[in-house]
């Protein structure tokens, strides 16, 4: 199989960097044009090398054939959560005190499973998951190492995946 030649779909890459994300910011990119014409030369990169005769036309109709795919997958996922959504539960499947009564005691086991990791797994847990404070921080406030606060969140994931799993068993 004959081999593209990608140094001159490189340089023609180089040359015309601007015009290509001009035209994908038109077509949809908007400021995600950088990472689409990156994901775009990785594509190509990577395809079987072909003989290309005009390396600029190329890459402009590469470029839009990107652009569809991205629109297309677009689409699909957001029919697919959607359709996800519908299928749910919707509040009036279920009567709202019983909802409210059952979310209420898998706080409760939530909050006991917690407790039982330790204070310092607790902290770590809430501090990053509900207070949005980094990693990093929390190891300066409790005067451990980031490796610490790391090793309390994986205990604290495991527990509610366990958790989770006794739960949706029940």
């Amino acid at each position: 199989m004959a081999r593209a030649d990608t140094s001159a779909l490189h340089a023609a890459l180089i040359e015309h960097r601007g015009r290509l994300l001009r035209f994908l910011a038109a077509r949809g990119a908007g400021e995600e044009a950088e990472d689409v014409l990156q994901d775009l030369w990785q594509k190509l990169a990577a395809a079987p090398d072909r003989p290309v005769a005009d390396p600029v036309s190329y890459l402009f109709r590469a470029a839009e054939n990107h652009m569809r795919d991205i629109r297309r997958a677009t689409v699909s996922r957001d029919r697919r959560q959607l359709d996800w959504h519908e299928a749910g539960d919707r509040p009036e499947d279920a009567p709202a005190g019983e909802r409210a009564l059952i979310a209420r005691e898998q706080l409760a086991r939530v909050e006991a499973a917690l407790a039982k990791l330790g204070a310092r797994v607790e902290h770590c847990f809430r501090r990053y998951r509900l207070d949005g404070v980094g990693q990093a921080d929390i190891a300066r406030e409790l005067g451990i190492s980031l490796s610490s606060v790391e090793k309390d969140l994986t205990k604290a994931y495991r527990m509610l995946a366990e958790l989770r799993e006794r739960m949706n068993t029940e």
